[in-house]
C-alpha cells in the first residue's frame, strides 16, 4: 500500500515538475530572445562599446538579469532532463534505475540553486521586468518543490 501511495506521489511530482521547468524555459527563452532581437548592433569599426558594456547585455532588468537567464535556461533543459530519468525509473520502479533519477535531480537542484542566487542579486539591484518578476517566483518555486521530490525519491 505505502508503495503505491509513493508511486502516485512521484508521478503528481514528475507532472508538476515537467510543467514548471517547460514555463520557465519559456520565459527565459522570451527573455533571451528579446535580449537578441534588442540588444547592442556593432556596425563597423568605427563603433565603441560603452563604459560598462556586459558580453550579456540585457535590454531589459538590471546587470544580474543576463547570467540569471542564462543559468535559468541551463537550470530548464537540465530539469527536464531529471523529468525524464525520472519518469523512467517510475517505469520500472526498482533500485537500479534510481541512483540516475536521484543524480540528475541533484544536478538541476543545483543548478536552480545558482540561478536562483543570481535572481536574489537582481532583486537587490532593483529595476526588473514583470515577466522577469515571474521568471524570480517560479524558480523560487521550482526549490521547494525539487528539494521535496528528491525526499520522495
Amino acid at each position: 500500500m505505502a508503495n503505491g501511495q509513493m508511486r502516485s506521489a512521484v508521478s503528481l511530482l514528475l507532472v508538476l515538475n515537467f510543467c514548471m521547468y517547460a514555463i520557465l524555459l519559456g520565459i527565459g527563452g522570451w527573455a533571451m530572445n528579446h535580449a537578441i532581437d534588442h540588444g547592442f548592433i556593432i556596425a563597423g569599426p568605427d563603433f565603441h562599446l560603452p563604459a560598462h558594456f556586459s558580453p550579456i547585455y540585457f535590454p531589459m532588468g538590471n546587470a544580474a538579469t543576463g547570467f540569471f537567464v542564462t543559468l535559468a535556461l541551463i537550470a530548464g533543459v537540465v530539469g527536464i532532463a531529471s523529468v525524464l530519468a525520472g519518469f523512467d525509473h517510475y517505469r520500472s520502479w526498482d533500485s537500479s534505475s534510481r541512483p540516475a533519477a536521484v543524480s540528475s535531480a541533484l544536478i538541476a537542484w543545483a543548478l536552480t540553486v545558482l540561478a536562483m542566487g543570481f535572481a536574489w542579486k537582481e532583486i537587490e539591484l532593483e529595476g526588473r521586468n514583470v515577466r522577469l518578476s515571474t521568471l524570480l517566483e517560479l524558480a523560487s518555486s521550482m526549490l521547494e518543490l525539487a528539494s521535496s521530490e528528491i525526499k520522495e525519491m
